[in-house]
């Protein structure tokens, strides 16, 4: 799935990996590097040693980027994961739509 079909925004469900069937919403995609992250899964923890900014130090935990072809988009019907492809509207525009349903894609 190439990363022009998922955007920033939309609902997302894992397919595979630690974080398998947790669903989030896009929050950034990296569309030259194949990438994207998605809010609350995929979950980095770093080690942060005390500092001026930080005299407290401890963990620091922020979601970590993803390969595109783990997510699936979530299917505005039913819920369940499908495929998008894109149909040319009545107007020549390209739209969104699940693969699944039909469904157009709000974009």
């Amino acid at each position: 799935m190439s990363a022009a079909k998922i955007r920033k925004g939309d609902k997302v469900i894992v397919l595979s990996g630690r974080d398998k069937g947790k669903t989030g919403d896009i929050t950034a995609a990296m569309p030259k590097d194949g990438k994207v992250i998605v809010s609350g899964v995929n979950i980095a923890t770093r080690h942060k040693k005390a500092s001026q900014d930080n005299p407290q130090g401890g963990l620091e935990r922020k979601e970590a980027a993803m390969h595109v072809s783990k997510v699936a988009l979530i299917d505005p019907k039913d819920g369940k994961a499908t495929r998008v492809r894109f149909e040319t509207g009545k107007d020549g525009k390209k739209v969104r739509v699940a693969a699944r349903s039909g469904e157009k894609i709000d974009g």
